[in-house]
C-alpha cells in the first residue's frame, strides 16, 4: 500500500490507497541507485531502474556503465578503527552487492579498498542486467509526479542531478534551490584539540570580561556557559601567523572541472585566496583577534582561529571562515600548523565544488523517506551523505524501507541502531539542523561509550566498532 499525498490523513496519520503498480521505481544508476535496486529485487519485488546514460551524460560522467566512479578509485580504509572501514563491514554483513563487487575488483592499495574502476562498473552493470527482477530503462526521468501517483519512487541521482529533474525535486520538496557551489570548511574532533593552548569563548562575552579583574576573568574561563562553549579559540603570535599564511598561499589546490570554474564570490571565498591578497587580509577577516585575550598571557593575540560547534553533543567543531579548495593532504599539513591543532583529527576536509543536495535535516526521516510525500524516498549524495560507501549505505536503507512500504507493513522509526555507522548517518541527515551540510562516516557522530572516557584513540575506536557490530540489526531477508 502507498500513500496518496493528495488524500486527507487518516486517524492513524496515513491514508492508504491500493497499490496499482507491481514495481518500485529507482531513478539513478549510480552507487546508491544500484544498491537500492539490488536490495529491492532481493526481496522479490520488481524494480524499474531509470538511468539517463548513454542518451544523456552529466558533465562528469563518460562511460555507459552503471555505478560509474568518476573521481578517486578508493573506497577508503578497510580497518575497523576507521569509520569508513567499519561502515564497509556493516554493509558486508548485510549482503551489499556493491561492497561485494568492490572486494572482487580490488587492486593493491595497502589497508585501503581501491578498485579497478572500469571493471567495477562493468561487474555492477552485469549483475544488475542479469537480475530477473530488475528492468533497466535508459532515459531521463521528467515526470516524477506521474510516477508518484500510483507507486513508490526512490530518487538517487547524485550531486549532478539533471536540471529538469532538479526543478521537479525543488517543487516536490518546496526548496528554493538545490544547486550549491560549496566552499565548505573542515570539521574536526574536539578531543583532538590541545586545550593547553585553546580556550572557549565568543567575542561578546570576552568583551564583557574586560570589566572584570584578571582573577575574576580566569575564574569565569573555568565556568563557561553553554553559549560560550560553542566557540573554541586558537591564538597565534606574529611569527606563527605569518609562517602559516606563507605556507597557505604556496599550497596545492584541487583542479576544478570545467563546469565548476566560475567567479569566486566574496561570501564564500576560499581561505587561500584571501591569504594571497595580502599578509594582513586574514587578520582583518576570519582570523581577527578583536575582543579576545589569550588566557596564558592576558594579552590580545596577533591573530586567532575560531572553531564553532557543529553537532549537538559538542564533539565536532568546524573551522570558521576556512572554506577551502586545498588538496586534502595539504589541508592536513597546513592546518596542523595552527597552535592547538597539531594533532587535529579531521572528520571532514574542506571542499569546493558544485553540489546538489536537499535539506534532508528538515525533509527526510531516518529511513530516507520524504515526510510530506511518504511514497517518495531519496538515496545517495543528494541526501547529504558524502562518499562512495556512505551513498551505498543510504541506498540500502531506502530500499529496505521502500520494500516494507510496498508490502504494506508498518515501518520502524529506524532500521539500525544509532551505535552503527549506517544508523548514525541516517540520524545525522534527518536531524533538524539550521546549518546542515553533507557529512561522511566518522566516529565523531556516534554516541559516546558508556563509562570512563578512553583517551587512547585506537582503543576507543576499537570499542566503538565492536559495539556497532554487536548492535547491527539482523534484517530478516
Amino acid at each position: 500500500m502507498v500513500t496518496d499525498p493528495n488524500e486527507p490523513k487518516s486517524k492513524n496519520n496515513r491514508k492508504k490507497v491500493k497499490l496499482m503498480r507491481d514495481n518500485i521505481i529507482v531513478i539513478g544508476g549510480g552507487l546508491a541507485g544500484c544498491e537500492a535496486a539490488y536490495q529491492i529485487a532481493k526481496r522479490k519485488i520488481k524494480v524499474k531502474l531509470y538511468e539517463m546514460k548513454p542518451k544523456k551524460y552529466s558533465p562528469a560522467h563518460h562511460n555507459s556503465n552503471l555505478a560509474e566512479i568518476v573521481c578517486s578509485n578508493s573506497f577508503k580504509s578497510n580497518l575497523l578503527t576507521n569509520a569508513c572501514g567499519l561502515l564497509k563491514e556493516e554493509l558486508r554483513r548485510l549482503d551489499s552487492l556493491l561492497i561485494q563487487i568492490a572486494d572482487e575488483t580490488k587492486v593493491p592499495a595497502g589497508q585501503a579498498l581501491a578498485v579497478d574502476r572500469e571493471f567495477f562498473s562493468e561487474m555492477v552493470t552485469k549483475k544488475i542486467n542479469e537480475n530477473p527482477y530488475i528492468e533497466v530503462i535508459n532515459q531521463e526521468v521528467t515526470n516524477v509526479k506521474d510516477l508518484l501517483k500510483d507507486g513508490i519512487v526512490i530518487i538517487a541521482t547524485g550531486p549532478l542531478t539533471s536540471d529538469g529533474l532538479a526543478s521537479q525535486i525543488q517543487e516536490l520538496t518546496g526548496q528554493d534551490k538545490l544547486y550549491f557551489y560549496d566552499a565548505a570548511a573542515p570539521i574536526l574532533e574536539k578531543d583532538s584539540i590541545n586545550f593547553g593552548i585553546a580556550f572557549y569563548g565568543d567575542r561578546y562575552h570576552q568583551e564583557k570580561k574586560k570589566q572584570e579583574t584578571k582573577e575574576q576573568w580566569k575564574q569565569r574561563l573555568l565556568q563557561q556557559t553553554k553559549e560560550e562553549q560553542s566557540y573554541i579559540n586558537l591564538p597565534m603570535n606574529q611569527q606563527q601567523y605569518e609562517h602559516f599564511c606563507k605556507e597557505l598561499v604556496k599550497a596545492e589546490v584541487v583542479t576544478l572541472h570545467e563546469f565548476e570554474k566560475r567567479e569566486i564570490f566574496e561570501g564564500c571565498m576560499p581561505v587561500e585566496i584571501m591569504a594571497s591578497r595580502g599578509i594582513d587580509t586574514l587578520r582583518f577577516g576570519p582570523l581577527k583577534p578583536v575582543g579576545f585575550d589569550d588566557p596564558r598571557t592576558a594579552k590580545r593575540p596577533y591573530a586567532i582561529v575560531q572553531l564553532r560547534q557543529d553537532d549537538k553533543k559538542a564533539s565536532l567543531y568546524n573551522m570558521v571562515g576556512f572554506q577551502t579548495n586545498l588538496k586534502y593532504g595539504e589541508q592536513k599539513r597546513i592546518f596542523s600548523m595552527i597552535p592547538g591543532m597539531e594533532q587535529a583529527e579531521f572528520v571532514k576536509y574542506g571542499v569546493m565544488h558544485r553540489n546538489t543536495y536537499i535539506n534532508s535535516s528538515q525533509l527526510l526521516n531516518q529511513n530516507y523517506q520524504l515526510k510530506n510525500i511518504p511514497n517518495l524516498y531519496f538515496a545517495g549524495q543528494i541526501t547529504g551523505v558524502e562518499g562512495y560507501v556512505e551513498s551505498i549505505s543510504s541506498g540500502l536503507v531506502a530500499a529496505l524501507s521502500a520494500s516494507m512500504h510496498f508490502k504494506g507493513k508498518e515501518l520502524p522509526k529506524s532500521y539500525f541502531s544509532e551505535n552503527t555507522i549506517i544508523g548514525t548517518l541516517a540520524k545525522y541527515i534527518s536531524t533538524p539542523n539550521d546549518k546542515f551540510q553533507p557529512m561522511n562516516a566518522n566516529f565523531g557522530i556516534l554516541p559516546e561509550l558508556e563509562g570512563k572516557k578512553i583517551k587512547d584513540k585506537k582503543e576507543r575506536y576499537t570499542k566503538l566498532a565492536n559495539r556497532s557490530l554487536e548492535d547491527l540489526l539482523q534484517i530478516n531477508n
